[in-house]
């Protein structure tokens, strides 16, 4: 072999291991940067995850807040139709007593009332009041009761109150009281009165 096919191969022989080398350094790098790569793609992707959760979780809570709100808006609006109706129907009951105070049964219904106190009061003073609107009934509860009646100042609608000084006793017999009381108490519960 002479000295130039010598150096031809020495240099053929140099030139295939620094491609090599060059070929493997390029791998290298190459490995290197694929690995920065899915390092990068791994690290947006949880970014990216952690973006869409704290959306949903940001959605959530606002749906929350406007169901919440929904469900408050339509508490008050049920509360104010419930209001409207509690107050029409207690007008309506109103309408039916004063209907029934013309009718023949109601001065019974005050004897019996009348009656009753004097039984209570097992002889004791009292005073026997009648409201203004029966004014006119006075003289006839007196005749069949027995009783002096006095009127009262105050409109109570209809009924009989009675009041024993000695015992510092009240009978309420009085419509006003009883129709007031069932006002408070009255709820509605799924359609139906409870009270």
């Amino acid at each position: 072999m002479t000295v130039e096919e010598k150096i031809s191969h020495l240099q053929a022989a140099a030139m295939e291991e620094a491609r090599a080398e060059g070929n493997a350094i390029m791998k290298q790098h190459e490995d290197a940067l694929l690995g920065v790569f899915e390092q990068h793609r791994a690290e947006l992707l949880r970014q990216s995850e952690t973006r869409v959760k704290a959306e949903r979780v940001g959605a959530q809570q606002q749906l929350n807040m406007a169901m919440s709100k929904a469900q408050l808006e339509l508490k008050r609006e049920l509360s104010k139709t419930q209001k409207e109706l509690k107050k029409k129907l207690f007008e309506e009951v109103r309408e039916v007593v004063e209907e029934y105070m013309k009718t023949e049964e109601y001065p019974r219904l005050l004897i019996s009332y009348i009656e009753k106190a004097a039984r209570f009061a097992g002889g004791a003073a009292m005073t026997i009041y009648i409201n203004p609107t029966d004014a006119d009934k006075k003289e006839y509860l007196e005749e069949h009761t027995g009783m002096a009646l006095t009127v009262s100042k105050e409109d109570f609608i209809g009924g009989v109150r009675a009041v024993i000084q000695e015992k510092n006793i009240l009978i309420d017999h009085a419509f006003k009281g009883a129709i007031e009381n069932e006002y408070r108490k009255f709820l509605f519960k799924g359609g139906v009165q409870v009270g």
